[in-house]
């Protein structure tokens, strides 16, 4: 993977008569190191339509400065962005092709926007020649490349934080150019305002004259003045029908998969989790509202979820089953942890996952995905509604919530009428992938059904973690006897091992004696009626 920085930085306006202020009278400012001025040139690529930008996200070749190369920004939070570097080559490297892949997909990337810069540079150092950040006065003159020649100028600053620096020395240097009329950018990126300057504009053919009485032309809306880029990535009108919040909660899901995609390449904590679960709520919702979207067109998408789902799962699972058992191993007193117990875990643990995140790099790489990401596109675009879709949100909602809620108890009733052991193992798994596919409708409908919805979903989040445990518990149980069986044949002590099997198998039946009473909550708070159909 390319070299990875947490960018920190605020951007402001040069106005006026400003100019920039004594930076040492900055608390924490020993010192000030004028570097002198540099040269930019940076060329800017996304597709034709823009995806990259409406997302926030930029992809630059620049030469100049001791950072030339290509760079890749994601947005993490307002003023940060985690930015990717690779060395200068003629060609986009591949580290950063696979990272935007999920938005461009086969689109071809073009330059759109050349940037040219020069920076003067300010080193704030603290009182022991540390640098605090760094301040350029940038002259920029920004040029179109696609979708029109036109160019643009300004002048702004920028002040990055150095490297593990407090974020709240940004707020020091930005009060001492506050008080030099010096205001924050209304721009978050070079790229953003160089596009909204550079925008083709529109041309209105003339009124033809009438005879009616002439009234002032309303001023227009600042949504109706944004540049298309900015249009784009506004919210449209709020959901009023079923099909309404169906497809809000569906363009959610299809957005966390698609945002999620480069994360999980990039190995970032909790990524696979997160994005396995989107793909899983997807197909719930299908499944659910077979009355709104066209199951003829859902069910095949349905199933390569399922897919993805799966092979996200490989590492995933494994991950989340080494953390139980490290964590169970980790709580016994010394005295109970005979032989190489910690050892053995780690080899076992090692040889499941060797090669598991290049197989799921190479799964997102792979045609399969990619057609998966362009049909979920070409879903969005085209949505199969039927015409209950065109309804009242209430009754569609309420009635696909209580058939989910009918489902699960009907599988939780099953799977207590066996007496414990592996057929009521497998039954309550059963019942736990209901128990999501309810909370996951009950999701979906907060917004038209509020309260009610909200209360549902939370005690049906209840029911799916004490069912979500008893499953884990199972599947710790199944490793320990295969590691207790390793032990053995190489001449350890399995006690260890039999201990452990012991706690999750005590687990397991407090999850069991558990379960009614949750359930019970989760049935006072199903959804039964909805006032807003």
């Amino acid at each position: 993977m390319a070299d990875v920085k947490r960018e920190i930085e605020r951007k402001y306006e040069t106005t006026g008569d400003a100019r920039l202020p004594d930076l040492t009278r900055v608390a924490g400012v020993a010192a000030v190191d004028h570097r002198g001025a540099i040269e930019l040139d940076a060329v800017y690529y996304d597709t034709e339509d823009l995806r990259l930008a409406a997302a926030g996200i930029t992809l630059r070749r620049r030469t100049g400065g001791a950072d030339a190369g290509w760079h890749l920004k994601f947005p993490v939070a307002s003023g940060i962005r985690d930015e990717i570097g690779a060395p200068l080559s003629d060609t986009l490297p591949p580290d950063l092709a696979g990272l935007v892949r999920s938005r461009v997909r086969d689109t071809a990337l073009v330059p759109v926007v050349r940037l040219r810069s020069t920076r003067d540079v300010h080193v704030l150092n603290g009182p022991d020649g540390e640098p605090l950040a760094e301040l350029g006065v940038d002259e920029v003159r920004a040029q179109r490349l696609h979708g029109g020649n036109r160019a643009t100028a300004w002048t702004e600053i920028e002040v990055e934080l150095a490297d593990d620096g407090d974020p709240a020395f940004l707020d020091a240097v930005e009060r001492r150019l506050r008080k030099a009329g010096i205001r924050p950018s209304a721009s978050h990126s070079k790229l953003a305002r160089a596009l909204a300057e550079t925008s083709p504009k529109k041309k209105t053919p003339p009124k033809k004259p009438s005879a009616k009485k002439k009234t002032p032309p309303k001023k227009p809306s600042a949504k109706m003045e944004a540049s298309p880029e900015k249009r784009q990535r506004e919210p449209g009108p709020p959901p009023r029908t079923a099909g309404d919040h169906v497809l809000a909660y569906v363009r959610e899901q299809i957005t966390d998969i698609v945002a999620l995609d480069p994360a999980v390449r990039r190995g970032l904590p909790d990524s696979v989790h997160r994005m396995r679960v989107a793909t899983r709520r997807l197909r719930s919702t299908f499944r659910t509202y077979r009355k709104v979207l066209d199951r003829t067109v859902t069910d095949p998408v349905g199933t390569e979820l399922k897919w993805l789902a799966a092979e996200l799962g490989v590492d995933r699972d494994q991950e989340v089953l080494d953390a139980r058992l490290r964590t169970r191993l980790d709580a016994l007193p010394r005295t109970l942890v005979l032989g190489p117990v910690r050892a053995r875990l780690r080899i076992w643990s090692t040889a499941r996952r060797s090669g598991s995140r290049r197989r799921t790099v190479a799964v997102l790489d792979g045609a399969r995905h990619l057609a998966l990401l362009e049909t979920l596109h070409a879903l969005l675009a085209d949505p199969p509604l039927l015409p209950a879709a065109a309804g009242p949100p209430g009754k569609a909602l309420t009635r696909a919530a209580h058939k989910n809620h009918e489902r699960l108890a009907a599988r939780i009733a099953r799977a207590l009428e066996h007496p414990p052991g592996p057929d009521r193992d497998l039954a309550l798994h059963d019942a736990r992938k209901a128990a999501k596919r309810a909370r996951y409708a009950a999701e979906a409908a907060r917004p038209a059904l509020g309260k009610p919805a909200r209360k549902s979903a939370k005690r049906l989040k209840a029911v799916q973690s004490v069912l979500g445990d008893h499953q884990d518990s199972v599947v710790a149980r199944d490793a320990l006897r295969t590691l207790a069986v390793q032990a053995h044949a190489a001449g350890e002590s399995s006690f260890t091992w039999g201990l452990l099997h012991g706690q999750e198998e005590a687990t397991a039946a407090a999850r069991e004696r558990e379960l009614p009473g949750v359930w019970a909550k989760a049935c006072k708070a199903e959804i039964r009626s909805a006032s807003g159909g």
